[in-house]
């Protein structure tokens, strides 16, 4: 059993709680919900009422009721207010989350922050920058170095202004384009700042400037080569498309929710893609206590309630997206209500009601309402003295159990840890078997993969081992042989420079076959996991391949068994082809001049065999499966050809990845090579 169902399991010793005591309770506060939720419910009908008749108050822009957002992020902007001073630092947008973007090329990143006060956008953009590159006026008029640039959409029609500066401080826009002759750049203006890690620009523009769409792209420049390595924003760069919408709530929407709202009650408009566009804060009215109620049995009951499993209510993120469930259901088209512990005053819960916003094709957004439950809370209060006795003694049980589990956990984790601990030596060499747990749960299941994690650890470094042997003894014959001819070289006359000279580059081109062996083996390794499967046809791709291996082994007697019809596995193509050609590289090298290879398709048992059959000497019985991990070779030392022993590794790798396996086994006259693939139907 897993540790979260061993926990549940404890927890649902709470329910020892005095059911029946607290009935009449849950009554009398269900009784009272349900009035307040349909207040509520009325309340948000109202004011979804209205905005079903005016649209143009949730939607500025009735295209983007008409076409929605698309996949590119759009800048969410908060309104505030406070009077925003743009001085290039962010005080005054603590309360604003901000959205990141990161770099398309290169490492750089952006923090995006908006604010909208009495029709003006307000812009703080925080740039990740390592090496911050000014405009430089001598190069060219336009704007160089590193840079803002806004896209707007004014009337219909792209508008991308750059911001740029020789030197922090005031900075204002440039149009890098054809512009509309009644929008003034100099009025998006702004302050740049340098900081430690970057800089940061702060700008405030006309709001109608936008044309209610709003894209940036971030240019960074780099000094080593004059070309811009880095892009980042929530449009690239040569996107001659639309802008993504800008969020914001329109002045009328909130003046319309401010005439609406009563005492206590909260107010909020969501669009329909959930981005919170308009919104009004009520204070709660304080509640009277109970005359009759202890303070302290007053407190403990909201205290209790405050903890009864409710969460905080959620707030919108830094794109505006409200991610709650009463929303997710009025954006569906069905009304619901849920309730919230108040961040604001322990004992308190809220009660949130949402509304659809309908029209013809749907709905297009929906009103969230909320209250506190401080109005009926205190008609509560005399029950739970009485529910209080009840229920010390099972929530003394709980905590015992709970504690004691906790100990129990605890221990394991511990013992857990002191293994991992100890698990290697000094000079990093697994020591000794990792303890594996039989308990089936998260704990267990983390020391098994522990012990399979150090088992990989150990075979790597036997590999690793044998690889530096295995190239001491590749690298010391060709080393040898460009050493000796070096010092032959200098010690001979001109009639035999010519030779020494030459075996001087046979041994330089041995070491670079051994160079070029070791990277195709890396390469193809880390690239294997990465190639998708498609259905493929062996009997199509066998014969296509055939031809190329007859006419690259001349040598040998290549022949070819094919199947009649198709023969269907799920298969990387490229994948197969390189396994193929190192079966055939390796029967090659160890068939005789003249010999026997054949290269054929066999169904058995559901599967299909990729057989590559040649004459020569038998494998080594003891070999085994050794035969096809990395490093292993069976061919004599001081041939010419470079064998790192990793082709059959390689080829048990691609098998692997198709779900596979690989038989090595001997014939009469030689050895074959299998490659098992599960076949495919043609219907599937």
């Amino acid at each position: 059993m897993s540790l979260r169902r061993q926990l549940l399991v404890v927890a649902l010793l709470l329910l020892s709680l005095p059911w029946a005591g607290c009935q009449f309770v849950r009554e009398m506060e269900g009784a009272l919900r349900a009035g307040q939720a349909q207040a509520l419910r009325a309340t948000g009908e109202a004011v979804a009422g209205v905005l079903s008749q005016q649209p143009t108050l949730l939607y500025p822009y009735i295209e983007r009721q008409a076409s929605g957002d698309d996949r590119r992020t759009s800048i969410y902007a908060r309104p505030t207010a406070a009077p925003v001073i743009v001085d290039g630092y962010d005080d005054g947008w603590e309360h604003v989350q901000a959205q990141t973007f990161n770099a398309r090329s290169g490492t750089g990143s952006a923090q995006t922050m908006a604010q909208t006060r009495d029709g003006v956008l307000y812009l703080l953009f925080r740039v990740r920058d390592d090496e911050i590159i000014y405009h430089n006026p001598a190069l060219s008029e336009e704007a160089n170095g590193d840079r803002l640039v806004l896209r707007l959409w004014y009337d219909g029609r792209r508008q991308d202004y750059a911001i740029a500066t020789s030197a922090p401080g005031a900075v204002r826009a440039r149009a890098t384009r054809l512009r509309q002759h009644d929008l003034d750049p100099g009025r998006i203006r702004g302050v740049w700042q340098d900081g430690l890690d970057g800089y940061t620009i702060e700008l405030a523009l006309p709001l109608r400037y936008t044309g209610g769409r709003l894209g940036f792209y971030v240019v960074d420049e780099r000094i080593r080569n004059g070309r811009s390595t880095g892009f980042l924003g929530n449009i690239s760069r040569g996107d001659s498309a639309a802008p993504p919408w800008l969020v914001y709530s329109p002045d009328e929407l909130r003046a319309l929710l401010t005439s609406l709202a009563r005492p206590g009650t909260g107010i909020a408009v969501l669009d329909r893609e959930a981005r919170q566009v308009g919104e009004v804060r009520a204070d709660l009215p304080e509640a009277a206590a109970g005359p009759e109620t202890f303070w302290l049995l007053q407190l403990l009951y909201r205290s209790i309630l405050a903890d009864n499993g409710l969460a905080a209510p959620p707030r919108p993120g830094s794109d505006g997206k409200l991610d709650a469930t009463e929303a997710d259901a009025a954006l569906a088209g069905q009304a619901a209500h849920q309730r919230y512990r108040d961040p604001l005053q322990s004992g308190r819960t809220l009660l949130s009601s949402a509304v659809p916003v309908a029209s013809g094709s749907g709905p297009i957004g929906a009103v969230i309402v909320r209250e506190s439950s401080e109005t009926y809370l205190s008609l509560t209060d005399q029950a739970f003295s009485r529910l209080l006795g009840y229920s010390a003694a099972a929530m003394t049980l709980a905590i015992g159990a709970l504690l004691l589990y906790a100990s129990v956990l605890s221990w394991r984790i511990r013992r857990l840890s002191l293994a991992a601990s100890n698990a290697l030596t000094e000079d990093g060499r697994v020591a000794g078997d990792f303890p594996r747990s039989a308990m089936r749960d998260e704990v267990g299941e983390l020391s098994r993969q522990y012990a399979d994690l150090l088992a990989r650890v150990r075979r790597y470094n036997d590999y690793l081992h044998s690889l530096s042997r295995k190239l001491s003894h590749e690298l010391r014959t060709p080393i040898a042989v460009i050493q000796g001819s070096l010092d032959n070289l200098e010690a001979s006359d001109a009639s035999r420079k010519a030779a020494y000279l030459t075996r001087a580059r046979e041994g330089l081109a041995r070491l670079q076959r051994i160079l070029t062996a070791m990277g195709e083996a890396s390469v193809l390794e880390d690239s294997i996991r990465g190639q998708p499967l498609v259905a493929t046809d062996l009997n199509g791709l066998l014969g296509e391949l055939f031809p190329v291996y007859r006419d690259l082994y001349q040598k040998h007697q290549l022949t070819l068994v094919l199947p009649t019809g198709n023969a269907i596995v799920n298969a990387a193509p490229e994948l197969l082809v390189q396994a193929l050609d190192k079966l055939l590289d390796n029967a090659a090298s160890f068939t005789p001049p003249g010999g026997n290879i054949q290269l054929r398709l066999v169904a058995a048992g559901g599967d299909w065999h990729v057989q590559v059959a040649n004459e020569g000497p038998p494998l080594p019985e003891e070999m085994g499966d050794a035969l096809f991990e990395a490093m292993v070779s069976r061919r004599e030392p001081g041939r010419d050809e470079v064998h790192l022993g990793l082709g059959l590794h390689i080829v048990r790798l691609v098998t692997e990845h198709h779900a596979g396996r690989v038989l090595a086994q001997n014939t009469v006259d030689g050895v074959a090579f299998s490659l098992v693939f599960r076949a495919v139907t043609e219907s599937a």
